[in-house]
């Protein structure tokens, strides 16, 4: 081992042979994983307790053996060699190198093995130190996490499949028990009720073509949503556009929820209320504006807008407090203009740092 130490703002000390040697031997016992010191010829010239223990060697001597020959050849393992070689090609430390094996005494066992090069003072010759780090528990726990994962996204994927069927289920009845009451108050209700489903749904059904628990990218999905929404609710039936003009960006999935959800709840609210009459140019338009970390969602109609809009956000209809509710979640503020030339709705994320907004998407 080490004859003596020196460093850049201490003298030279020169330190016995035998007390070098006895204090090595101590460091490499202290040692918790198991450490073996090779000489060139990958001779073992000491093995720490650690190491003794690990392997059920306690009582042997290994100093002096080959590494590949001791407890019956059982390190003898093409990949420890193909390591020990490379090493030898004056590269001087290796890693985390992976090896799985099965070891006669004591089973199966992944070893992370790290190896490096000790030159001493005259360089003449080397030594190399190799640890083996025992990680066979960390991979089982891990093999098992990742089983369990595999039957989380299974169960999930079952789930939603039985939510898909079940919304789309409780949307025909809805429908079909809206046309068969008297009463033009319930039916009108029950009609309500199958749409917002439907919305439900459709929002269920593009967060799940993106991936649970993945970041959704809100330009594609509220696209997509506001696609599905205007095949289902307009049609060719009436002449209006549902447009989208969003940044790039991501959010969470439970946040998509909400958002899609305000989506529709508003996209609804213009269809039904905006354009009592037929109106060419009938537009609804859907912005996502993002800086930084705020965002800003605004649903705008070119329709007749709200004669008594204090009474109506006083009043606080099921679709006004939807919204409010879903805005909160997200940590944003709620703001309504409306006149002769249209409503506009917009939910803000925080404030922007750049020049605020116009009030109205045109």
């Amino acid at each position: 081992m080490f004859a003596s130490t020196a460093s850049k703002n201490a003298p030279y000390i020169d330190i016995p042979v035998g007390i070098a040697l006895a204090l090595s031997n101590a460091i490499i016992d202290t040692v918790r994983d198991p450490l073996l010191v090779l000489d060139e010829d990958q001779r073992i010239t000491a093995a720490s307790r650690s190491f003794y223990q690990t392997f059920k060697l306690a009582g042997q001597d290994l100093r002096g053996q080959v590494l590949f020959d001791i407890d019956g050849g059982q390190w003898n393992i093409p990949e420890l060699r193909e390591l020990l070689q490379t090493i030898a090609k004056d590269q001087e430390t290796i890693e985390g190198y992976e090896v799985d094996r099965e070891f006669p005494v004591i089973g199966r066992r992944t070893m992370l093995l790290n190896v490096r090069k000790v030159y001493y003072e005259k360089g003449t010759h080397s030594s190399v130190l190799l640890a083996f780090e025992d990680v066979t528990d960390r991979r089982g726990i891990e093999r098992q996490l990742e089983e369990m994962m595999r039957e989380k996204d299974m169960l999930l994927e079952e789930m939603q499949h039985r939510v898909a069927n079940s919304l789309q289920i409780i949307a025909s009845i809805l429908l079909i028990k809206a046309r068969t009451v008297q009463s033009e108050e319930t039916r009108l209700q029950l009609e309500d009720a199958h749409q917002r489903v439907l919305s439900v749904a459709a929002v269920q059904k593009h967060l799940h073509d993106t991936g649970a628990g993945k970041q959704v990218d809100v330009s594609t999905y509220l696209s997509r949503l506001c696609e599905t929404l205007a095949q289902s609710m307009i049609g060719g039936s009436r002449p209006i556009t549902l447009k989208v003009v969003a940044d790039a960006g991501t959010v969470a999935s439970h946040e998509a929820v909400s958002i899609g959800l305000i989506v529709t709840e508003l996209v609804m609210n213009a269809l039904k209320h905006a354009f009592p009459g037929e109106k060419p140019d009938a537009a609804i338009l859907v912005t996502y504006k993002v800086a930084g970390t705020d965002w800003k969602l605004t649903i705008s109609d070119n329709g007749v807008g709200k004669p008594d809009l204090s009474a109506s956000q006083k009043k606080g209809g099921l679709g006004t407090s939807l919204v409010q509710s879903l805005a909160k979640q997200l940590d944003a503020q709620v703001d309504i203009a409306s006149d002769s030339h249209g409503t506009t709705v917009s939910i803000t994320h925080a404030t922007f740092k750049s020049a605020p907004a116009a009030a109205r998407t045109q």
